[in-house]
């Protein structure tokens, strides 16, 4: 019964979704403005803010992983090339996929959109860095 407490307390996707979504947003600006550190930080964190997931939508983690580890890893890749263009073309495209599995999962009204400015405006995303910065 305690355990079950702990999990009917976890956040289950909504809330951490709402975490991916900033990080999402950030990791533009931040590779736009070459601070390709703080836009792997934010992609890794992104990833991380999932995790409760495992234990409270066990059955849904699995997309997420794959998600990741599969439609995610061209951000990932360019980040560490520190290749704007490549970037930029598959965070298109990874936008077109969360869209994509919203609208199969029963959410088509949660749109994803590339935004004219970082959620976060107290951050320098023009510090240079490189993905290998992120400690591990």
């Amino acid at each position: 019964a305690e355990l079950n407490d702990v999990i009917g307390v976890l956040p289950k996707f909504a809330i951490p979704m709402r975490e991916v979504g900033d990080r999402f947003q950030n990791m533009y600006f931040a590779a736009k403005g070459g601070n390709w550190g703080l836009a792997f930080y934010m992609s890794k964190y992104m990833h991380g803010a999932m995790n409760p997931a495992k234990v409270t939508k066990p059955n849904e983690y699995p997309l997420w992983q794959s998600f990741y580890d599969e439609k995610f890893a061209p951000v990932n890749k360019a980040i560490f090339a520190k290749d704007f263009a490549a970037f930029d073309k598959a965070y298109t495209a990874v936008i077109r996929e969360c869209n994509a599995c919203h609208v199969a999962m029963g959410y088509g009204f949660i749109t994803v959109v590339k935004q004219k400015a970082p959620s976060d405006q107290g951050i320098d995303y023009k510090v240079p860095s490189k993905g290998e910065d992120v400690p591990k």
